[in-house]
């Protein structure tokens, strides 16, 4: 037994003492085995023409190797290049890879804290909607550190800031910031920069990038599903085919926000989705079915003679209003008894030939107040809290100008001012009246056909509570001009939302402008720039004013053309 377990002892040791022996050897050859020529090689290629190699011999003895580098020398040199270069090349990717993974992290973080923010203003100051809660869905751990909620704040701050939920007190019309509207294809712009176009395809990239964001952003939202919303409704996959039009601007020191419509799953029905950029992530700030279905318009008209002018709004109010829509109805207001047969004709014709019943027509014996008009109609209605659109007798506006109407005003909330287009005069934009081409084909929005009204404030749409509350028009003001300034003054000095973008749906007809001669010369002159100003563009202006040196250079260049100089 003892001698047993002495002779397991013995062959451990020995087994250890071999494994010790080999280990000391390999040691030794590693250590003290002579470096090769390759070994000692410099990285450098050597320059053609040298006389003489790199140093460098076997057991670093330093003498020199006459003649160039051999073709094995090169290969092992170039070989050993090519491994500095994968082994770059393999830590380049694996730094890209870690700034993947942060770069990842950090916006799985970054989304953590928008959705916490968005649960925790769900249901904030514009109320929730039918579809669900306002912001987006989800939220973030309770382990978040200081820095995402320091984040969560300055974010919900912003947003709480910015004229999203409700307006803001201003001091004037010119602290109004307007909204710029847009398609898949053009922005509707007053700011026009450069180019002076007043739609035109975005120029620069930055721009196409953000309104594509946008646009991706609220298609996702309206395709994500969520949990116990919507389950009476169908469900529908929406794509940029569905979008109709949005609205953005930017408060710089807030962010910038984005109000896009899509078509709904039944023909009057959209789907509206507000979108908020605080300078940082976009964050979702409402989803809601809007339902225009039984949001009957009254459009009203103040009128005095005219009569003519009325019958071709009529013919195109027959077509929009009455034919596409269905849910419009009409208050004319005429002042005085000059051509009040010509216009209850015109009326009770279109009434009997397409049976349209919803219009009203009042009569004032007194001197034409537009102001006055508009009041008097708005207050005459009995329908309940009716949308109003205040118009005139020369406007021309599409079906979906009357679904912007509606999708852009809110009782209590909001109030819209459309900027509409004036027309050029058309027989200077074609140059003769035989080639004028109908109504219908001259609103087209170019520079040289016409401009954005940006000065006008008569076309707005409003609910008639919030007309009543804020006080009407100024009656006392006579004529035309100055009510509708005094009204929308009205608006931006309350907490309401006041709307105001370009409508690319809304035209001012040209109607040539009269200057009385027993005007003032300042209010004479102020009058004469004022027609100039609808009548031309700037450059169509100037080609009248030189036409007689056009003519003249023109007749000058025609014998040069008949009779070509002859070649030196």
């Amino acid at each position: 037994m003892l001698r047993r377990g002495l002779l397991a002892w013995v062959s451990r040791v020995g087994v250890l003492l071999v494994v010790v022996c080999c280990s000391l050897s390999l040691l030794y050859v590693m250590t003290c085995s002579p470096h090769t020529e390759d070994n000692l090689v410099s990285h450098a290629l050597p320059r053609p023409g040298m006389g003489v190699g790199i140093g460098g011999a076997a057991g670093g003895t330093g003498a020199a190797q006459s003649g160039p580098t051999g073709r094995n020398g090169y290969q092992a040199m170039l070989a050993e290049r090519e491994e500095q270069h994968k082994f770059h090349i393999t830590s380049l990717k694996k730094q890209i890879a870690q700034l993947k993974e942060a770069l990842q992290e950090r916006s799985q973080q970054l989304k953590g804290v928008q959705d916490s923010m968005e649960r925790g203003t769900g249901g904030g100051r514009g109320g929730q909607s039918p579809g669900g809660g306002i912001l987006g869905e989800g939220g973030q751990g309770p382990g978040a550190d200081r820095s995402h909620a320091d984040l969560q704040e300055f974010l919900h701050s912003q947003l709480g800031r910015a004229e999203v939920h409700q307006g803001t007190r201003l001091p004037s019309e010119y602290a109004m910031v307007p909204f710029e509207s847009f398609t898949l294809q053009r922005v509707y712009q007053l700011e026009m920069g450069l180019t002076r176009h007043p739609e035109e395809k975005p120029v620069r990239k930055d721009r196409r990038d953000e309104l594509s964001e946008a646009l991706e952003t609220a298609l996702q939202s309206l395709n994500t599903p969520r949990n116990g919303a919507d389950k009476g409704h169908t469900t529908k996959v929406y794509s940029a085919s569905d979008f109709i039009e949005g609205i953005t601007r930017t408060e710089k020191d807030k962010g910038t926000v984005y109000e896009l419509t899509f078509k709904g799953d039944q023909s009057r029905e959209f789907r509206k989705l507000v979108l908020f950029r605080p300078f940082g992530p976009l964050m979702k700030v409402k989803n809601e079915r809007v339902d225009t279905a039984n949001v009957r318009i009254n459009i009203i008209v103040p009128l005095s003679q005219r009569a003519d002018k009325f019958r071709h709004f009529m013919h195109n109010f027959r077509e929009v209003c009455v034919r596409q829509d269905g849910r419009i109805h009409l208050t004319v207001v005429y002042f005085g008894k000059d051509q009040m047969n010509e216009v209850r004709s015109t009326l009770e014709n279109t009434s009997r030939e397409i049976n349209f019943k919803n219009f009203t027509l009042l009569q004032l014996n007194e001197e034409f107040s537009r102001g006055r008009g508009l009041d008097v109609g708005a207050r005459a209605w009995k329908g309940g809290n009716v949308l109003l659109f205040f118009c005139d007798v020369d406007i021309y506006f599409t079906a979906d100008f009357l679904n912007t109407c509606r999708l852009n005003t809110q009782p209590g909330k909001k109030v819209f001012y459309p900027v509409l287009f004036s027309q050029y005069n058309p027989t200077l934009i074609y140059g003769n009246h035989d080639y004028i081409p109908p109504v219908e084909q001259q609103l087209v929005i170019k520079k040289d056909t016409g401009f954005w009204r940006d000065f006008g404030f008569g076309m707005t749409c409003q609910y008639r509570s919030d007309f009543i509350n804020i006080g009407g028009f100024d009656v006392d003001i006579k004529g035309w001009g100055g009510e509708d300034v005094h009204l929308y003054r009205k608006y931006l000095h309350s907490n309401l939302l006041v709307v105001r973008s370009p409508s690319r749906g809304l035209f001012h007809l040209w109607h040539e402008k009269r200057c009385a001669d027993e005007l003032p010369p300042e209010q004479y002159r102020m009058c004469m720039q004022s027609k100039a100003m609808n009548e031309a563009s700037h450059g169509q202006l100037g080609m009248l004013f030189f036409r007689h040196e056009i003519e003249a250079h023109l007749h000058k260049q025609k014998p040069q053309r008949l009779n070509p100089a002859k070649k030196t």
